[in-house]
């Protein structure tokens, strides 16, 4: 994994130019000798903004993950295979052949409903997904009727259930919507039983997962943009959607939980692929900057640029900023935008 210590290019840049040091002739005051021939090369003093970054590790995942539980006792005689896809009305898994069905809803299943239940939200929640898998007769609200009953027992001949008229947790699990399956924790033929974990699911969303170092927390804020590099060489943007508030430690190392939401699908299916997250460490807008490699050390301290006028160079003395890209933001008495300063012939 690449870490980004840009501070460090500015200390390479001034390595390889220490065979040619910056000496002021005046003792520091900014009025230097000219020098006797033009630099080998020259670039441009931009006014541009500047992005310092770090790139850091992460894992490109899906969202949303859960543990799906058995609601009955028996033996498990079918399990949705990794990486499949289950939507409303689809079994999860079976147990004696039975299948515990799929369907979408905040509320989880925490009672059984059937004829005489009090009025609830669970209820319509139900019904509401009876008449989506194409079930009527009954009206869409929060009391079983009989009419519900009759839906019910026509939903439970046709997925092969029993025909009871009451629906448990044995038959329906409610999530809010479809689900992958990332981890089939249950194996066909093992035996079950109400509460034990069966299958661990996740969302459709693809999210980029980061154990952010809590040395580095500064630079990850909600809503900020992020650039991401993909398997395979695959670039695009993304935002960060979540910022954890509790560390997790592990071994040496002390994290907060990062999440970001990317803002297309990227081509690879791949889960729990390594991606590298660049972040944005510090912004600077409409400054003066040059190419790192245009610093250079003077003997007194500090940082100066090699001024091209013509036929003849003059040194400069530089405050440091922010770097970016290359780039280097400086501030001096008499630097202006388009001045020309001496760089490393390539």
């Amino acid at each position: 994994m690449k870490k980004v210590a840009l501070a460090g290019a500015c200390v390479l840049a001034v390595a390889v130019a220490g065979a040619a040091v910056a000496v002021l002739a005046d003792g520091g005051t900014g009025a230097a000798a000219p020098a006797a021939a033009v630099a080998p090369a020259t670039a441009q003093v931009t006014k541009q903004d500047l992005i310092d970054t770090k790139t850091v590790d992460g894992a490109l995942t899906y969202s949303g993950e859960r543990q799906v539980a058995a609601g009955a006792t028996g033996t498990l005689t079918w399990v949705a295979d990794e990486g499949s896809v289950i939507r409303r009305g689809r079994p999860l898994f079976r147990t004696d052949r039975h299948p515990t069905v799929l369907m979408y809803g905040k509320l989880p299943l925490y009672r059984t409903l059937q004829l005489g239940v009090e009025d609830g939200p669970d209820v319509e929640q139900l019904e509401r997904n009876l008449a989506a898998l194409g079930y009527d007769g009954f009206t869409v609200d929060d009391e079983f009727t009989y009419a519900t009953y009759e839906a019910v027992v026509e939903w439970q001949e046709d997925r092969g259930l029993p025909e009871t008229g009451r629906v448990d947790a044995a038959q329906v699990v409610f999530l809010p919507s479809p689900v992958r399956v990332t981890d089939a924790r249950g194996e066909v033929g093992a035996r079950t039983a109400p509460g034990r974990q069966v299958l661990t699911v996740s969302g459709l969303d693809r999210v980029v997962h980061v154990d952010l170092d809590t040395d580095d927390q500064t630079l990850a804020k909600k809503g900020a943009k992020v650039s991401v590099e993909l398997p395979g060489g695959e670039k695009m943007a993304g935002r960060i959607t979540s910022v954890g508030t509790v560390a997790k430690t592990a071994k040496e190392s002390t994290t907060v939980d990062v999440d970001i939401t990317l803002n297309k699908t990227p081509r690879t299916k791949l889960d729990q692929a390594p991606v590298e997250v660049e972040l944005v460490s510090e912004r600077r807008e409409d400054v003066l900057a040059v190419p790192v490699e245009a610093l250079l050390a003077l003997r007194e301290g500090g940082f100066g640029v090699e001024v091209v006028e013509g036929a003849r160079t003059r040194l400069l003395p530089v405050k440091v900023g922010a770097f970016g890209s290359g780039m280097v933001e400086v501030t001096g008495e008499g630097l202006a935008e388009g001045m020309k300063v001496g760089v490393p012939a390539e």
